[in-house]
């Protein structure tokens, strides 16, 4: 099998992880149910991970070049302020998977914090990653406050994550999205 076969069934595998830990839980999941989502015998899954931890940290692996790309494509936005409630946009329209699963990174977070075999931190590291960058905006905002400013952002999404899913309303999600982005109008 050639190096990019292998790498491209890998990725496969890893989306796959992605998917299914935030559809059912690390706990729930097992690697056949990762090697079904990603169309690959459940026999190979050894091949590329030895271990159900293994590919919780290739989803967290996942979750941190997902989170990159965002961030790049954010950037190309000419003003913070843009850039802030284009997040927000982004994850108003994932409200429907929000209501059904809750916020794959926050959910992940929650769960593996139950857990002490350290990937609790790994995880915990993309989300400072988010935490750094919105702490960022604020700061080209002129905000001396960024840091602060940051954490009640993601606190108010993580918030109304929560609150979507347990109701299953994603309408709660668009609610308090528009609210954040008045929000950030009045912090220019």
């Amino acid at each position: 099998m050639t190096d990019s076969k292998r790498a491209g069934k890998r990725e496969r595998l890893a989306g796959a992880a992605v998917r299914v830990l935030h559809e059912q839980g690390v706990e729930k999941t097992t690697l056949a149910d990762i090697a079904r989502a990603a169309d690959v015998p459940v026999g190979n899954v050894y091949y590329y991970f030895k271990t159900k931890d293994q590919l919780v940290e290739a989803a967290i692996d996942a979750h941190a070049r997902e989170l990159e790309s965002l961030v790049a494509t954010l950037e190309r936005l000419p003003a913070p302020q843009e850039r802030l409630k284009a997040l927000l946009r982004g994850w108003v329209e994932q409200r429907d998977l929000t209501a059904r699963h809750g916020c794959p990174t926050g959910s992940l977070a929650s769960e593996l914090d139950k857990r002490g075999d350290g990937l609790d931190r790994a995880v915990a590291g993309v989300m400072a990653r988010l935490l750094d960058w919105v702490a960022g905006q604020f700061a080209a905002m002129g905000r001396d406050d960024a840091r602060e400013l940051a954490v009640a952002l993601l606190a108010a999404y993580q918030g109304a994550a929560l609150l979507t899913n347990t109701f299953r309303d994603p309408a709660l999600m668009e609610t308090e999205g528009r609210r954040l982005e008045r929000w950030i109008d009045t912090l220019a």
